[in-house]
């Protein structure tokens, strides 16, 4: 009687486990992401390159059609628990065209490679669009920094002088040439 208690409370647990993890990321699958269970060279620039690749996996032929995609940056790595986004597909086919991080084209994969619900990386973690870089968290593109004051000083001892700055076409020195000649650098 115990064992089948503590059963039923053990499979209630992994039942509601599952379903809060499917809940919390169901908003993500429903916005076409998706998780990959791959590991190794399953994504591609095209339909044609998918083909190719599939239909030779392990003939010598296979491998040199390998290489020369990896070379001409055809073929892209997937790895399990890695986070794309889905921006076609072809049920025909068993085709998915997605996006992932830090590739600038959208590659091809076989659907069958992805998840809809969340699949932990190698490093325990669930990928989303924030964590993984698909959706950029910065507002600019590039950040320069803060913008100095007008009376910023590069040196904290010293204060910015007022009409002090360089006029053009004026030498620091009066009389002296800005640029030297050859009877100055004797």
């Amino acid at each position: 009687m115990k064992a089948r208690t503590i059963l039923a409370v053990a499979a209630a647990a992994i039942t509601l486990t599952s379903s809060a993890l499917g809940d919390k990321y169901s908003d993500l699958v429903a916005k076409g992401y998706r998780w990959s269970t791959v590991d190794g060279l399953y994504a591609w620039v095209s339909k044609d390159d998918v083909r190719r690749t599939v239909n030779n996996p392990t003939s010598p032929a296979g491998d040199e059609v390998m290489l020369k995609m990896i070379e001409q940056v055809k073929a892209f790595f997937l790895i399990p628990g890695t986070i794309v986004q889905v921006t076609e597909e072809d049920p025909s086919s068993g085709l998915s065209n997605i996006r992932m991080a830090g590739i600038t084209v959208d590659v091809w994969t076989l659907t069958r490679f992805l998840r809809k619900h969340a699949v932990k990386d190698t490093y325990g973690v669930i990928e989303t669009p924030e964590t993984s870089g698909l959706i950029p968290t910065a507002t600019s593109a590039i950040d320069a920094g803060p913008t100095p004051v007008p009376e910023f000083s590069p040196l904290p001892e010293m204060t910015p002088i007022p009409d002090m700055s360089p006029t053009p076409g004026m030498s620091p020195t009066p009389g002296a040439s800005p640029t030297p000649t050859p009877e100055t650098n004797q």
